[in-house]
């Protein structure tokens, strides 16, 4: 799985190992669907504090499109754990249904 990381705060770039890895472990079941992911940790408020630290994860899949998860939290590790176990559960969800995001169901119909 390729990872690619991004954020412009320093101390979210410092967590660049820990989400690639992140990333990586929670994916690992899901690794044939998702063969590409990114990662944007940014501050919303900057250094005033406060809920504030915001994670967003963009999964590109080869058969069920694009899932984009965004979450805010009082830490960048909660951000990213929250993002990740929510990005999980909707390509399971899309895998489940058997049928891509994004595109209109067929109307075809088989008798």
């Amino acid at each position: 799985m390729q990872v690619h990381f991004e954020s412009r705060d320093p101390h979210g770039a410092q967590l660049k190992q820990h989400a690639e890895q992140r990333v990586r472990f929670v994916m690992r079941r899901l690794a044939w669907l998702v063969p590409r992911a990114r990662v944007q940790l940014s501050d919303v408020n900057g250094p005033r504090g406060g809920v504030d630290k915001r994670c967003q994860i963009e999964l590109k899949t080869d058969n069920a499109g694009t899932v984009v998860v965004t979450t805010v939290a009082r830490d960048w590790r909660s951000a990213l754990d929250g993002a990740l176990a929510r990005a999980s559960r909707v390509v399971l969800r899309l895998v489940r249904r058997g049928r891509p995001a994004g595109r209109p169901r067929s109307l075809a119909v088989d008798h």
